[in-house]
């Protein structure tokens, strides 16, 4: 999840092409906050990690909603959108058809609670239906999924970027450098995963694909949450960023970071 709350982080202050377009710039900065990515995340962690495996569907997707429903409602001014905003308030919260890319920014934790692929991808598919029930925002968080269970489970760049392709028709044959000119803020599923996977291809570090991410510019914090969780699978995360992420977070959210790093350990 490292990877996912540092790019949020890192993200924040370019968020809404309030960023120059480049890799040289500054990663932390008085201006960097975690937003509701960081908020979501954290909220998908904690109602995963006890979760029995054997659970019934039903009893799953329960704690998903009233978990994501209980952390937004103590982070109410994270920048959640619209219709999202809306469920966390309505007594009887349903489902909106919704291909925005929050979908897949609060994914990332699953690929790293199950081991092997029809369950993270399940696991991710019912994180999305609670909200992003559109086949566009399911796919969104499925393909993210599936890129950091393959990342951090030792697969090489091409063989994840082919099963991306071949699995979920996204079109990853531009460069970042045929991105960047015209990419704009847009918050749907389609138009920020494929540019934070192609981030992730072409980045050489954790660091530098964090960097890629955010000279892309558009929805950044989300496009780099999306990026960086890829990142954290394939080259790990410096102890130093880590450190410097635990230290941006408050009590509640770094207590759910470190369950989930114990429990982790204990599973491995």
């Amino acid at each position: 999840m490292y990877g996912a709350i540092l790019g949020d982080i890192i993200g924040s202050p370019y968020e809404f092409n309030r960023g120059d377009k480049t890799k040289d710039f500054p990663l932390f900065s008085e201006r960097s906050r975690f937003t509701d990515d960081t908020v979501m995340t954290i909220a998908v962690a904690d109602a995963f990690l006890d979760a029995h495996p054997n659970a019934a569907d039903e009893w799953t997707t329960n704690r998903l909603i009233n978990g994501l429903r209980m952390w937004g409602k103590k982070y109410p001014r994270a920048g959640y959108g619209v219709r999202f905003n809306l469920w966390l308030q309505v007594q009887k919260p349903i489902p909106y058809n919704s291909f925005g890319n929050g979908s897949a920014m609060r994914v990332s934790s699953i690929a790293w609670l199950y081991n092997d692929m029809n369950a993270v991808r399940k696991a991710a598919r019912m994180s999305a239906e609670i909200t992003h029930n559109h086949p566009e925002g399911i796919k969104g968080a499925e393909a993210t999924a599936a890129a950091i269970y393959l990342a951090r489970t030792g697969h090489s760049k091409d063989e994840i970027k082919e099963y991306i392709v071949k699995n979920f028709q996204y079109d990853l044959s531009r460069t970042c450098d045929e991105i960047r000119p015209d990419y704009r803020h847009i918050e749907s599923c389609q138009q920020t995963v494929p540019e934070a996977i192609t981030a992730f291809l072409e980045g050489e570090s954790f660091e530098d694909v964090i960097r890629t991410a955010v000279s892309l510019g558009g929805d950044c914090d989300t496009l780099t949450a999306i990026a960086g969780s890829i990142a954290e699978g394939f080259y790990g995360v410096p102890e130093a960023l880590k450190e410097e992420c635990r230290l941006r977070l408050p009590d509640d959210m770094r207590a759910v970071l470190e369950h989930f790093d114990a429990h982790l350990k204990e599973v491995r």
